[in-house]
């Protein structure tokens, strides 16, 4: 299960771990903390160093509750970031949008990997993310940011996410982007109770038969902090064990903010599934 990401390419069977760069101010976790170029190549610097394949840069917070930015602003948050990692280190660029103009943009400058939490159901997503010609990962989300925690209802969630994302898929082949280009995301948190969250991730790997690769992002999320009962930053046991269920049930990306301790949970991971 090999995909080219803009001219790297990595064997998906395996689990690969993706770090979190959020070039925003209001970011759930660690909103302004990375949103000046200089600060956001430091970090990528790290989390390249602690052994993350991927860095998803993103220029939209899509917390719960979060306001859309304009084209413009998304762009001056993270093409200069883009190019700057694309230009320093080894390793894949994504970037988290659902905004055509800034696929095109940010794929110019060197990004490997289109990430969009709206599943290219903005107009021109779809035909901008084939034009774009690098892998797409496709999130199941109900609702919009800005109101996807209001009551979120399914009558079988996984079954829901799973046609949801078929239907996606769909719509993205027949605009013509390559099924070999793309990823999936179920969406944990996004349009979701604690209840779904949990329900979804027990039955993670019944999401492989739709035929993808699966990308997943649960780090630091507010179902963890529901069921542990710890603030944001006091989450990394509770996202290790899930990243650890995650790639024991066939995640090939984690997307996370603890790069070198995730590296260390999927080692374990990987070496238990030789074994098996």
């Amino acid at each position: 299960m090999k995909m080219n990401f803009a001219g790297r390419v990595l064997d998906l069977s395996h689990c690969h771990v993706m770090g979190i760069l959020n070039v925003t101010p209001d970011s759930f976790s660690d909103g302004g903390r990375f949103n000046n170029a200089e600060a956001a190549l430091l970090r990528a610097r790290q989390m390249v160093s602690d052994g993350a394949a991927f860095i998803d840069v993103g220029g939209e917070s899509t917390r719960p509750g979060a306001a859309e930015v304009s084209t413009q602003e998304e762009l001056d948050r993270v093409c200069s970031v883009v190019e700057a990692i694309k230009r320093e280190l080894d390793v894949i660029v994504s970037v988290d949008t659902s905004n055509p103009v800034v696929m095109q943009e940010t794929v110019k400058v060197g990004a490997g990997l289109i990430n969009d939490v709206r599943a290219l159901q903005r107009e021109g997503a779809p035909e901008m993310a084939a034009k774009a010609g690098v892998p797409v990962c496709i999130m199941h989300i109900q609702g919009e940011p800005e109101n996807m925690q209001d009551s979120p209802r399914y009558r079988n969630v996984r079954r829901e996410v799973s046609s949801f994302l078929t239907e996606r898929v769909r719509v993205a082949e027949a605009a013509g982007v390559l099924p070999e280009h793309i990823i999936l995301d179920p969406g944990f948190g996004f349009g979701k109770t604690v209840e779904h969250n949990v329900q979804l991730l027990a039955n993670l790997e019944q999401m492989r038969v739709l035929g993808h690769p699966l990308l997943v992002g649960i780090s630091r999320k507010s179902m963890l902090g529901a069921i542990t009962g710890r603030e944001v930053h006091e989450r990394l046991p509770a996202s290790l064990a899930a990243a650890t269920i995650s790639a024991m049930k066939g995640a090939s990306i984690l997307r996370v903010h603890d790069v070198k301790e995730t590296v260390d949970a999927v080692k374990i991971v990987t070496a238990v599934k030789e074994a098996m």
